[in-house]
């Protein structure tokens, strides 16, 4: 789904926190400026002649988004460092531009300039910029996860000792539910669901729902590690509080005394801090990654992070089965030894 980036400032910064897609953008574009402070610059003026715009409306869009550009690499220089670009920029153009009657000079990185490009709206240069940007992006991304982003989160080196550990918790509120709940093997998804809807606010359905998940597809095989560590937390604790109770009643509980007990568990407010980073994590990497939008957490989506690029699509990312091959391998390794 394409979305406006001239007024979603979260869409906007998830393009630009994305350095692989903007290599690809920079190198399609091919704008000259000059290299100044070991990144590629431009003045305003250029950047009003490319745009095919007034320096006064460029002038006015830094007004109404001077934090935002200025947080991606927007400049005013002065004094030492004014006379430093100048120098650097007459060596690159022929052209005159007066720098000595003038205090200040607002220069753009090549971030700064693709965040101006999502910004103007009455520029139809900048529209051109945001499609090719917005192609860009799709194509990085598909080349880089093969074209499948349901299981990008199995791209994350904590991936697979996460799952492991969440089904050794996940075994122990099995076995806590058969030996210490009064009731039929229902139970197992009413709590399941309980641990999902405090976790990310969606049962299981809904979540496999959103991700488009088959039956046959384990919805925790999608989650990111910081969500996988959350649950193991919840079944963890809440096996530990189902045993006690059972130990002090001497019997069995009801379903209205498991759900009670299940109240006051994740009423606790140990769990908010890591309830909101799990929510926040998901919430945002799902719209990002895999457009699926998660409607009960919308107050939690925000940017997805440079280094979440990296741990998803970098270099260093490496999908599911070339991970286990190099665990296996080590594996053997140190049985070879003993």
């Amino acid at each position: 789904m394409r979305r406006d980036l001239t007024t979603s400032e979260i869409d906007r910064q998830n393009i630009l926190n994305n350095h692989y897609a903007l290599q690809e953008v920079q190198a399609a574009i091919g704008l000259k400026g000059v290299v100044f402070d070991g990144e590629i610059k431009f003045t305003r003026q250029q950047l009003a002649s490319f745009f095919g715009v007034s320096e006064r409306t460029i002038g006015n869009c830094l007004k109404k988004n001077e934090n935002e550009l200025e947080t991606n690499g927007y400049e005013v220089l002065r004094g030492n460092r004014l006379k430093a670009f100048k120098l650097e920029f007459d060596k690159v153009f022929v052209e005159e531009i007066n720098f000595l009657h003038t205090r200040n000079v607002g220069i753009f990185n090549f971030r700064a300039f693709i965040n101006l490009a999502m910004l103007l709206t009455r520029s139809n240069v900048a529209r051109e910029v945001r499609s090719l940007v917005l192609d860009i992006v799709i194509d990085t991304i598909n080349k880089r996860t093969g074209g499948n982003t349901k299981y990008i989160n199995q791209r994350d080196e904590d991936f697979i000792y996460n799952l492991l550990q969440n089904k050794d918790y996940h075994r122990e509120l099995v076995e806590a539910l058969r030996d210490c709940v009064d009731l039929g093997n229902i139970k197992y998804v009413i709590y399941n669901d309980k641990i999902y809807r405090s976790v990310f606010r969606e049962d299981a359905d809904e979540y496999r729902r959103i991700l488009k998940l088959s039956m046959e597809e384990n919805e925790r095989n999608t989650m990111y590690s910081e969500v996988l560590d959350i649950i193991a937390g919840f079944e963890a604790g809440f096996a530990d509080e189902l045993q006690q109770e059972y130990h002090r009643l001497g019997r069995k509980l009801s379903q209205p005394e498991t759900d009670a007990l299940y109240s006051r568990f994740e009423s606790q407010r140990l769990w908010q801090p890591l309830l909101n980073k799990a929510r926040s994590k998901m919430a945002s990497r799902d719209l990002c990654f895999r457009d699926a939008l998660h409607e009960k957490l919308m107050d939690y989506v925000g940017a997805v992070s440079s280094d979440d690029f990296d741990r998803f699509i970098g270099d260093k990312s490496m999908e599911l089965n070339e991970r286990l091959e190099g665990y296996i391998a080590a594996l053997q390794r140190l049985k070879d030894r003993t």
